[in-house]
This record gives structure tokens, sequence and C-alpha cells, in this order.
């Protein structure tokens, strides 16, 4: 489905990292992806991201006022790779998306990709600090965040620097997302004015999709860290549906 190329501000964007066993999450993939690796690990995470003045493009900003959308937005994603035509591709495959929005969750794949699940956020953004809750309706995914913005990078993480890690997230600026139908994916494209992170950081995180022990066996998943963006113009560009590849590795 081709949607209207959407743009408006990105007011908060944080990648929450995780570090996983490339075996442990290739299980979790549709089965055209496998998983981008970084130091012999694949990288997974959430994307937390509150999206401000959201509208179609074709609509401009209404005189002495601001018209669009405002919502706060979670999707869990894993950096992946896959073969198009005998070019390898880079991005993102996201199991999950939920939002606050109820306008976005009964829009559907009408408005953003991806089916929308809807859920309540608890948000409190202080100068320094950030307390973030997140739970969706149907009680099966729940995110917890505690941190705070002036920090350095931590000497934990499998990437370098924050430069080493702005690099490889980046790269992920298409997502594909899982939809009701296992053999087709939405995909979409994040374009941004200006790409720049500054590392956040976390002083409690908690995923249940990620500590889901049927999903991530004991030792598999390792918090890395944490990424934040601010104030960031951007669109979304809806791109061709992409075969999930069931139907090949069933045939």
């Amino acid at each position: 489905m081709t949607l209207p190329i959407l743009h408006g501000i990105i007011r908060r964007r944080i990648l929450v990292n995780f570090r996983v066993s490339p075996q442990a999450i290739q299980a979790q993939l549709a089965p055209r992806f496998r998983p981008k690796l970084h130091e012999g690990f694949a990288i997974a995470g959430i994307c937390l991201i509150r999206l401000e003045e959201l509208r179609p493009k074709m609509l401009p900003a209404i005189a002495g006022g601001v018209f669009g959308l405002s919502s706060e937005n979670a999707a869990h994603r894993i950096a992946v790779l896959w073969d198009d035509h005998g070019a390898q591709r880079e991005g993102v495959f996201i199991p999950r998306r939920d939002t606050n929005s109820m306008v976005t969750h009964l829009a559907g794949a009408h408005l953003f990709p991806g089916e929308q699940h809807h859920a309540t956020f608890a948000v409190t953004e202080k100068e320094r600090t950030l307390d973030f809750q997140m739970c969706s309706d149907d009680k099966q995914v729940s995110v917890r965040l505690k941190g705070r913005f002036d920090s350095t990078f931590p000497s934990t993480s499998c990437f370098r620097s924050i430069e080493e890690a702005s690099r490889f997230f980046e790269g992920g600026s298409v997502g594909y997302s899982a939809t009701r139908d296992p053999r087709r994916l939405d995909g979409i494209r994040l374009q941004t004015e200006e790409w720049f992170v500054e590392p956040l950081e976390v002083e409690e995180v908690y995923s249940s999709y990620f500590a889901d022990t049927s999903r991530f066996p004991a030792g598999s998943v390792t918090f890395d860290c944490a990424l934040l963006m601010r104030n960031i113009r951007h669109e979304w560009h809806s791109l061709k549906d992409l075969d999930s590849g069931l139907l090949s590795r069933t045939a």
C-alpha cells in the first residue's frame, strides 16, 4: 500500500539497544532476514519516539498555528540484512509496534505501516531526567526506562564510541513491520534533515519482550546502550511491501 509522505518533528527519539546471541535473534526474524552483527552480536532494541506536528506533506502548517498529530510510540526492532536482486540491503525488522494514538491505532496501515497496538504511556521528562513507562492494552508488552540526559557513552558497550554506534544505527533508516499476513511486511523509510545522537545514561531498563525467556534463553540478551535524538525535522516515506520469505522457506 502506498501511503502519503508524512512529515513533522521528532521531539524525542530514544534507541534502547541490546546485544543478543545471533542464534536467539534469528528465531525472531522473518525468514527473509538475517541479523546484522557487530563484534559478533546481533543488535536489537526499542525505538521510543515522540512525534509532533505529524501530517501529510501535502498539507501545510496552518498560518498562525500548528496542525498535526502528536503521539508517543514504541517499536521493538532488530537490525537486519537481506538480499534483494543480488544486492545486500540493511535496515530493521519490527515485530511489534505500540502507540498511544487512537487515530494511528484505528487507521492501521492506512496511516502508518504495520499493525499499531494501542498502549498507555506515562512519560515524565525534566531538564536532566526521563522516566518512561508503557503498557499495551492487550498486556502483551511493557517497557520501563529511567535515564539521565547528561552522560558519557558507556565503556561496557560493544561499540567503541558513540560515533561508531551512530554509524551503525544510521544505516537502519529502512524498516519492515510484521503484519497480520505472515507473508507480507510493510515498509517505511525515515528521512531526517540531520542525524545527531547523544548518549543517554540508563539507570533502569526493562522490556517484557526481551525478558521473555521463551524467546530469549537466559544469558542470550544483555543491555548495551541507549542513544537520544531530539528536535529533528523528518519525513516518513512508504516503501513497497516485502515478501517475508515464509513461502520460500515452506515450499
